[in-house]
């Protein structure tokens, strides 16, 4: 007589994400005068999804700690005090051909404009990472834009551990306040570089030259019909 499978799925959700238990077993073809065949039992704990509001619930309440993706400049300008920082991507120095003409594109193009560095997948992340901390921690993964440490999170369920939840938002969508930074700039703000500031910062200037010039010509009429008289005719 042939043997039978069973398929069972547990589902839970909470006011941090969700979470889902997956329990499967399988009954061998019966021998006559055996027992039943062997049966198997696989638990699988998927990544959590959670907001920065849950982020710092998780960190406060859940003794969560926080694991950092970002690349080393990110990271150095500002991140969550005693947090820990495995770079999910390194920076590329190899000197082959193909990437010299591709570092030479990018630094002439998005590192000019964004300030960031070429960089790629850094091949040590997941036994960096295990050589920090056994499978069980719970461990909270933020990156700058919440794609990054999406990706980590998941090589880190692939690879054995049970409780990791990711920022979703990442640390751009943070809220001043909401954790303890260490840094030259805040969290939000980590991801700014390059000549995007530049820009931000010119178009600030004359924001407010305009606003004032505004105020001036409302409030002021007349010295300001005086001042026109001195500008020179096209």
């Amino acid at each position: 007589m042939a043997g039978t499978s069973i398929n069972t799925c547990f589902f839970s959700t909470s006011n941090l994400g969700t979470s889902s238990l997956v329990l499967k077993t399988h009954n061998a073809r019966a021998v006559p005068g055996k027992l039943p065949g062997r049966r198997s039992l696989t638990v699988k704990a998927d990544v959590n999804y959670v907001n920065a509001d849950q982020a710092k619930e998780l960190v406060a309440v859940e003794g969560y700690t926080v694991l950092d993706v970002r690349d080393r400049i990110q990271f150095e300008r500002a991140h969550i005090k005693s947090c820990y920082h495995v770079p999910l991507f390194i920076e590329n120095k190899d000197n082959d051909l193909g990437t010299i003409v591709n570092r030479t594109l990018h630094n002439n193009f998005s590192g000019l404009f964004y300030g960031l560095p070429f960089t790629k997948p850094n091949p040590d992340f997941v036994q960096s990472v295990k050589s920090q901390f056994p499978p069980e921690s719970k461990l909270l993964v933020v990156c700058q834009e919440g794609l990054r440490s999406a990706a980590a999170a998941q090589k880190l369920e692939q690879a054995g551990f049970s409780n990791v939840a990711s920022m979703t938002s990442g640390l751009q969508k943070v809220k001043p306040g909401t954790f303890d930074s260490v840094g030259s700039t805040e969290l939000q703000d980590a991801g700014k570089a390059g000549l995007v500031t530049i820009q931000g910062k010119i178009s600030a200037v004359l924001g407010t030259v305009l606003v004032c010039a505004y105020l001036f010509i409302t409030f002021f009429p007349d010295q300001a019909e005086k001042l026109f008289q001195f500008v020179p005719a096209g």
